[in-house]
C-alpha cells in the first residue's frame, strides 16, 4: 500500500485509501510504473479493471492524475499488487528493491 504526506485536501486527484490516509499518483509515476513492470496501457487497464481510454486519459494528465476516484483507486491497487511501490515527494523509502525516483520534486524536466 502506498502512503503520502502533505497533500492538499482539495486536490481532485487525491484519493482515500485506508483509515483516512490520503494518496495521489502523477501521470509520470503511472508511465514509469508501467515501464518497470514491462506492461502496456491495455494490460494495466485489464489488471485494474478499467477501460483502456481511462488509462490513456489518466496518463495524458499534466502532473497529478485526474479521474474518477474509484478508477484511480483501482489503478493504484493494481500497480501495488503487481509489485510497484509508489513513493510520494519528500517521503523516505528505506524498504524494498531497486527503484528510480526524481532528484527534484515535481514533473521531470523536458530533455
Amino acid at each position: 500500500m502506498m502512503y503520502f504526506t502533505s497533500l492538499s485536501l482539495y486536490d481532485t486527484s487525491t484519493i482515500t485509501l485506508q483509515h483516512g490516509i490520503l494518496a495521489l499518483i502523477t501521470s509520470f509515476q503511472m508511465r514509469a510504473a508501467r515501464a518497470l513492470l514491462g506492461i502496456d496501457q491495455k494490460t494495466l487497464a485489464e489488471l485494474a479493471g478499467v477501460s483502456l481510454p481511462t488509462i490513456q486519459r489518466m496518463e495524458a494528465s499534466d502532473g497529478n492524475v485526474r479521474g474518477v476516484v474509484e478508477s484511480l483507486t483501482k489503478v493504484v491497487d493494481a500497480l501495488n499488487r503487481a509489485g510497484v511501490d509508489l513513493i510520494g515527494e519528500h517521503v523516505r523509502s528505506d524498504d524494498g528493491g531497486r527503484g528510480v525516483r526524481l532528484k527534484q520534486p515535481g514533473p521531470p524536466p523536458r530533455v
